[in-house]
């Protein structure tokens, strides 16, 4: 018994990211550690668009988690992630993938905000990831901020969505700026997915 279990720690265990956006998944594989495998959902043979139409991020990952635990009855997680902008009472929030109407149009995007802020005297903001993970039937919440403020300009080139125009907390560089080892350590969602994964490795011991 004590050499199958050790084996089976020693083995990545496989979890479900009930999402098809390709930069998300990289971005969490980076920060996971090798104890975990990421599967998508086209991965996972599904192809479906979850819609996300509440108005909190939490709402919205729980939708994914929970409809594709249903489909599947497997563990699996889910975020919404957006940026928040204190001036502008929080938005664009959870439409920040589709603040400028066209969802995913990263440029139009950023276009609208820059343009929304450009009589402001305050473009503090945040970046806010909640993770929901569904596991055994049940639902667990994580949350994770990146405190910062809005550029008046896009710069850099790396990264996605409005990382170009977001500079974080003690930095002078955007997210897009900087590279992806120095973005991880300071993220929203890298705060997040490492809240769930120390409730997972604490779970499984339990």
């Amino acid at each position: 018994m004590g050499n199958t279990s050790t084996t089976f720690l020693s083995m990545p265990k496989k979890i479900i990211f009930a999402s098809n956006n390709q930069h998300k998944a990289d971005e969490i594989r980076r920060i996971l550690s090798s104890d975990y495998e990421i599967v998508t959902l086209k991965q996972a043979g599904i192809d479906i668009d979850i819609p996300e139409p509440h108005d909190t991020f939490q709402k919205n990952a729980d939708e994914k988690s929970s409809t594709i635990y249903n489909m599947l009855k497997t563990d699996c997680f889910a975020e919404d992630s957006g940026l928040e902008v204190i001036s502008l009472n929080g938005l664009p929030g959870v439409y920040s993938a589709r603040y400028a109407g066209e969802h995913g149009n990263d440029q139009a995007n950023m276009e609208k905000l820059l343009n929304d802020l450009k009589d402001s005297l305050d473009r503090t903001a945040q970046f806010k990831t909640v993770v929901s993970l569904m596991l055994d039937g049940e639902v667990y919440n994580f949350v994770g901020t990146c405190s910062g403020s809005i550029a008046t300009e896009p710069r850099g080139n790396n990264g996605f969505g409005y990382d170009p125009i977001f500079i974080p907390t003690g930095y002078n560089k955007t997210f897009a700026e900087l590279n992806r080892d120095e973005k991880n350590a300071m993220s929203h969602r890298k705060k997040a997915i490492t809240h769930m994964i120390d409730f997972l490795n604490t779970h499984q011991h339990t």
